[in-house]
């Protein structure tokens, strides 16, 4: 569908918009944070179980905060991997159960094992994931001929303008929770734990998820205004799962089974650009309506697109070009990913003055060559929405199977 000039540049000369002052207030006149806080607290007391067949932080129903931080390891002996992954573990298990790291300091002139910051909060749904990126799998810790095929550095692809001091890593950890200072807690301890092991190589904190990755959620909005992940796997979905997101027999490595791959992606909305366009052209790059969800073709947000529907004038209800409709599962083999995203912001651009704000992409899938890579390639070189997107950073890592119990730990099959 052509456009002519860009909306970006139609509306480049457009005047500032001005905030309402009283956006904090509900209908019914309780603040904003009145409504949330009542309705969070047993989201925000409940605990995740630590122990399973996998981890904990990708079926999990997505919770409403997020702290990521990647690692470069700065250690050369893979004692000291093992060393970290065990005391991670154990870390984990503790923090996710509200309770404070273990091994606390016996003397008062010694540092103490836990921050305290999370001191008195409740366990906030808290969920800690943790991935091997492909650079662990160099010549420092013997561990290249353990490296999966699927572990490779992600190719360039459409529109990315990467900040290479934001990407990549050689371990993550995703720290959700329904608690911001819980979750911001989880990963300074972690990071704390492994000095001298591990130097932090970018952090990223997110403050709203952007898609249901459960049935018993709603669709939350992303920070353009629209509904975002109506059509993704729901973590109670075992089909889905096994296909798509758990790592099977089909791996090369079978020390990853029952593990996944999760695609980071930090994705900066061009949103005071956004702001100025119109409505109906802004429900033509999705391809939904803003308000309800729903499809251009449909009246309620789970109708299935119609991408065959036409106008009067013969062109598609649902644009070529629309994001609904290159992301489509029909439309691309019946791939599918599992989205697991935040927005954030990070202040202002020095350069244009304009928020840094957009979408910390996260998804987790069972081959990300095979799925995240084929699946952007199409939106990159296609999708309307690219004109109001930046890029700018990525990595990839191999997230292990879960820790069976207390005696177990992160990695122990691909590290023993």
């Amino acid at each position: 569908m052509s456009r002519g000039v860009t909306r970006r540049g139609l509306f480049v000369g457009a005047g500032a918009l001005g905030l309402g002052a009283a956006a904090g207030c509900s209908a019914g006149g309780k603040s904003a944070t009145e409504s949330t806080t009542l309705g969070a607290t047993t989201a925000t007391a409940r605990s995740v179980p630590f122990y399973g067949q996998h981890q904990a932080g990708i079926a999990t129903p997505a919770q409403d905060r997020l702290a990521f931080a990647a690692f470069d390891v700065v250690a050369t002996d893979r004692s000291d991997l093992v060393t970290l992954m065990q005391t991670w573990t154990a870390a984990a298990a503790a923090m996710t159960a509200g309770k404070q790291v273990p091994g606390g300091a016996t003397s008062p002139q010694a540092p103490p094992q836990d921050t305290g910051e999370a001191v008195g909060l409740p366990a906030a749904s808290l969920t800690v994931t943790v991935g091997f990126g492909p650079g662990l799998f160099d010549k420092r810790f013997g561990l290249a001929s353990r490296r999966p095929a699927a572990l490779a550095e992600l190719p360039a692809l459409p529109g990315d303008q990467l900040d290479p001091e934001k990407s990549g890593g050689d371990l993550c950890i995703q720290a959700c929770a329904n608690d911001p200072q819980v979750a911001f807690h989880a990963v300074r301890n972690l990071a704390r734990l492994g000095r001298g092991i591990v130097q932090m190589r970018w952090f990223q904190l997110g403050f709203g998820r952007t898609s249901s990755t459960s049935s018993s959620q709603e669709t939350p909005r992303n920070l353009m205004g629209f509904k975002d992940g109506t059509r993704n796997i729901k973590g109670e979905d075992e089909g889905l799962m096994g296909s798509f997101v758990w790592v099977g027999s089909e791996t090369d490595q079978s020390w990853l089974q029952g593990g996944s791959y999760v695609v980071t992606r930090r994705i900066r909305m061009l949103i005071e650009s956004w702001d100025r366009d119109y409505l109906k052209d802004q429900e033509n790059v999705f391809g939904r309506s803003k308000i309800s969800g729903a499809p251009l073709t449909g009246k309620t947000e789970f109708d299935a697109p119609d991408f065959g529907a036409q106008d009067a004038t013969g062109e598609p209800v649902i644009p070529t070009d629309s994001h609904v409709r290159l992301a489509a599962p029909e439309n691309n083999a019946g791939l599918r990913i599992l989205r697991r995203g935040y927005s954030y912001t990070d202040g202002i651009d020095p350069v244009t003055g304009q928020l840094d704000a957009g979408l910390f992409f996260i998804a987790y899938q069972q081959n990300p060559h095979k799925q995240f890579v084929a699946l952007q390639r199409r939106l990159g070189s296609k999708d309307s929405l690219n004109e109001y997107i930046l890029h700018t950073s990525s990595a990839v890592f191999a997230c292990p199977p879960g820790v069976q119990n207390a005696q177990d730990y992160w990695g122990r099959t691909l590290l023993t």
